[in-house]
C-alpha cells in the first residue's frame, strides 16, 4: 500500500479504517485528497483481506468541511467540469466498491463532505455533527453528485430546501429526514462503527457484495427488472463454497467461516 499525505489508514482484522487527515483545513477535500481516496479504494477493490471500510475525519471538529475553497476560486468552465468529473468518479467508486463502506461523521460534513457521506453505504453520525450543501453561498451548486443523491435519500422537496437555502442541519435532524442512519454520542461513534463493521465482516463477503450491487443497481430499475437482477445473483451464490459453508454451519449449529469463494 502506498503512503498517503492526507490519509491515515489502519487495518483491524478485516476492517480498513481510513481517516481523512487535513485537520488544520478541517479536512477540506482538495484535489490531492480526492486522488488519494481514489487510489486507496482502487487498491483495495479486490483485496480479500478487507471486508468492510470505515471512513472518518481527523480531529474532533470535522469529517470533511467542504471543498478546498482556494482551489475553487480560480476555476473556469473547463476546469470546473474537470474537477466535477474527478469528484463524481470518486463518489461512483465509493458507491460501487464491492465491500460496505461505513462513514463515521464526527463533525462538519459540508459540501463535498456531505457528498462523500452520501456515496457511502451506511451513515453514522456524532451528536455534534452538522451536515449541509452550502454551495449556493459561493454562487455554485454541489458538483460531486449532491443534487442527485440528496434528493434520492431525503426526497425532492427537502433536498431543494437544503440546497436552495444552504442551511446546515444537526445530526438529529439529518437522522429524522433519513440523511443519516444512526446518531451516537461523540465518544461512542467509532466504537459503534467498528462494532457494526465487525458484524458485517463476519458475514459471507460474496453475499454482501451481491446484496450491495442488487440494492444499488435495483434503484435504477423497475421492480420487475430489479427482481430479475436479484434472481441472477441469488442463483450464482448458490454455486459458491460460501453458500455450502453457511448452510452446513447452520445445520451443525456453529458459526460459519466464510472464505469469499
Amino acid at each position: 500500500m502506498s503512503e498517503y499525505k492526507n490519509l491515515i489508514v489502519e487495518q483491524d482484522d478485516a476492517i480498513l479504517v481510513v481517516k481523512i487527515n487535513r485537520e488544520r483545513a478541517l479536512n477540506a477535500l482538495n484535489r490531492e485528497t480526492i486522488d488519494e481516496l481514489q487510489q486507496l479504494f482502487s487498491y483495495h477493490w479486490t483485496d480479500e483481506a478487507v471486508r468492510c471500510v470505515i471512513l472518518t475525519g481527523g480531529g474532533e471538529k470535522a469529517f470533511v468541511a467542504g471543498a478546498d475553497i482556494p482551489e475553487l476560486a480560480d476555476l473556469d468552465v473547463q476546469a470546473g467540469n474537470a474537477l466535477s468529473a474527478k469528484g463524481l468518479y470518486l463518489m461512483k467508486t465509493i458507491q460501487n466498491f464491492p465491500k460496505p463502506v461505513i462513514v463515521a461523521i464526527n463533525g462538519f460534513a459540508l459540501g463535498g463532505g456531505c457528498e462523500i457521506a452520501m456515496a457511502c453505504d451506511i451513515r453514522l453520525a456524532s451528536e455534534k455533527a452538522k451536515l449541509g450543501q452550502p454551495e449556493v453561498n459561493l454562487g455554485i451548486i454541489p458538483g460531486y453528485g449532491g443534487t442527485q443523491r440528496l434528493s434520492r435519500l431525503v426526497g425532492r422537496g427537502k433536498a431543494m430546501q437544503l440546497i436552495f437555502t444552504g442551511d446546515l442541519i444537526s445530526a438529529a435532524e439529518a437522522h429524522r429526514i433519513g440523511l443519516v442512519d444512526e446518531v451516537y454520542p461523540p465518544a461512542e461513534l467509532m466504537d459503534k462503527a467498528m462494532e457494526m463493521a465487525k458484524t458485517i465482516a463476519s458475514k459471507g463477503p460474496l453475499a454482501i457484495a451481491a446484496a450491495k450491487e442488487c440494492i444499488n443497481r435495483g434503484l435504477d430499475m423497475d421492480l420487475a427488472h430489479g427482481c430479475d437482477f436479484e434472481k441472477m445473483h441469488f442463483g450464482s451464490l448458490c454455486g459458491t463454497g460460501d453458500k455450502n459453508e453457511g448452510m452446513e454451519a447452520f445445520l451443525e449449529k456453529r458459526k460459519p467461516t466464510f472464505s469469499g469463494h
